[in-house]
């Protein structure tokens, strides 16, 4: 009964309770807000603590990754030990010359200097043919560049060495097994109007690529002595014939 007349006595003096509960929330909201605001803050700034730790870490794994975890010394002990037992020409072979010994060092990023040097030295190297010609037979260079054999453990000494091009690098439009860490050689001749000096300059990089790019993932074929000079030829008409399947 006494709940009843106060409720009567507050609605005769005009009391409105929707006007009353909004005045109650806006109490509650801005301290909810603030407690909110306060709370966002915290997080943002432990993120950033986070963020600034991941920083460090990552500059200090870089920084280590840079560092070499091994001597040079242990390394080239550990070759000569793998290879013990290979061939002279194998214990040969392992041993890196002047220009792979810069690349190794500057992880195939030779200064401008370096590089001018390396292809100075290399280009002393090449060796071009006597009678001054320089393609040979188009179709037996097909058959180097899709021979992958030759100076592996499992071939037999007399086994013929090919060029494995294709492994590297799209030749002739036909062939759909090739690699791509080469640039694609499709009508190589013909986009290069079959010119004299792009046929020169195609022997040289077969021959002897860190003579032509310094550094160049492509072996060096003629100077390690891997392909006789007419194979390099063959394989140059393989590029340069205008009947090769290379230009059609």
């Amino acid at each position: 009964m006494k709940q009843i007349l106060k409720l009567s006595a507050l609605a005769a003096i005009g009391f409105n309770w929707a006007i009353a509960a909004q005045a109650a929330d806006q109490a509650v909201i801005p301290a909810t807000k603030a407690a909110a605001t306060k709370a966002d803050s915290a997080k943002t700034a432990d993120m950033a603590k986070t963020d600034m730790a991941k920083t460090d870490m990552a500059k200090a794994d870089t920084t280590k990754s840079d560092e070499p975890k091994v001597s040079k010394a242990v390394v080239d002990a550990y070759l000569k030990s793998t290879f013990g037992k290979a061939p002279a020409e194998w214990q040969a072979a392992i041993e890196p010359d002047e220009t792979m010994q810069i690349c190794n060092a500057t992880r195939n990023q030779p200064s401008q200097e370096q590089a001018e040097q390396i292809m100075a030295r290399e280009i002393k190297r090449v060796v071009y043919p006597a009678d001054g010609k320089l393609l040979g037979d188009w179709k037996a260079g097909a058959k180097i560049a899709n021979n992958g054999h030759g100076g592996q453990f499992t071939d037999k000494p007399t086994t013929e060495h090919g060029g494995n091009c294709y492994a590297c690098h799209q030749i002739a439009k036909e062939e759909v097994s090739y690699g791509t860490l080469g640039t694609s050689l499709t009508n190589y001749g013909k986009d290069r109007n079959y010119a004299p000096a792009e046929i020169k300059q195609a022997y040289t990089k077969i021959y002897n690529s860190q003579a032509v790019v310094p550094c160049s993932n492509m072996p060096r074929f003629g100077t390690n002595k891997f392909l006789s000079e007419q194979q390099i030829k063959d394989v140059l008409a393989y590029l340069f014939d205008p009947d090769s399947p290379v230009n059609k």
